[in-house]
C-alpha cells in the first residue's frame, strides 16, 4: 500500500537526440547525369532519421569516490559499476547495445589521497575466486555472453591487479566469457 509514495529514480544520465545522416558519396553530377538511372526513393533512404537514446546507470552497490571505493565486495559488486545501453531506432527498428563497467572484480584498494596512489591487493587468490565468481554469475545471467576488456596498465603500477584478474578469468573459466587486455596506455 505504500508504492504510492515511493518515487522511484535512478543515478544516471539520459539524452535522446534525432539524428539526420546523409551517407551517398555519389556527386550531384553524377546524381542528375542521363547516363545515371533514376530510382523512386524515399526521401527517408536518401537521409534516414535515426533516434538515438543514451542511457547510463549507476548501481547503488559500492558507488563512491575514485581511490576510496575499488574492487569487489563479499556478494559481488564491484566499485562503481555503470550500465549503459545505446539504442537506435531507424525505419521501424530498434537496436541496441549494452556496455559495462566496473572496477577490476578482485579485492584490492588504493590508500592515501595523493594522486594515482599505488594499487594493492587486499585479499589472496583463493579469498577471491567465489567473490569473483558471484560477480560473473551475475553479469552472464543478466547479459548472456561478455566481452571482457581489461584496461589496466600492463606493465606498470597497476599490473598487479591486471595480473590478478587475469588469474580470476582462468580459473573461472566459462565459455561465455572472452577476456581481452587492452593497454591503451601504449597507444596513447
Amino acid at each position: 500500500e505504500v508504492d504510492f509514495w515511493i518515487i522511484p529514480i535512478i543515478q544516471g544520465f539520459v539524452q535522446i537526440e534525432e539524428l539526420v545522416v546523409n551517407y551517398s558519396e555519389a556527386s550531384d553530377d553524377d546524381k542528375s547525369s542521363p547516363e545515371t538511372p533514376q530510382e523512386s526513393t524515399c526521401v527517408d533512404d536518401i537521409h534516414p532519421t535515426f533516434l538515438v537514446a543514451l542511457i547510463s546507470r549507476r548501481s547503488r552497490h559500492r558507488a563512491g569516490m575514485r581511490y576510496k571505493r575499488r574492487g569487489v565486495d563479499k556478494n559481488g559488486n564491484v566499485a562503481n559499476y555503470v550500465e549503459t545501453e545505446q539504442l537506435i531506432h531507424v525505419h521501424n527498428h530498434t537496436l541496441s547495445f549494452i556496455q559495462t563497467r566496473g572496477s577490476v572484480p578482485v579485492f584490492w584498494s588504493q590508500v592515501g589521497y595523493r594522486y594515482n596512489p599505488r594499487p594493492r591487493l587486499d585479499k589472496s587468490e583463493n579469498e577471491t575466486v567465489s567473490c569473483f565468481r558471484a560477480h560473473f554469475e551475475e553479469q552472464l545471467k543478466n547479459y548472456k555472453k561478455q566481452v571482457i576488456i581489461n584496461l589496466v596498465d600492463q606493465t606498470g603500477r597497476e599490473k598487479i591487479i591486471g595480473d590478478a584478474y587475469l588469474k580470476q578469468v582462468l580459473l573461472y573459466n566459462n565459455a561465455n566469457l572472452t577476456y581481452v587486455s587492452f593497454d591503451f596506455h601504449e597507444h596513447w
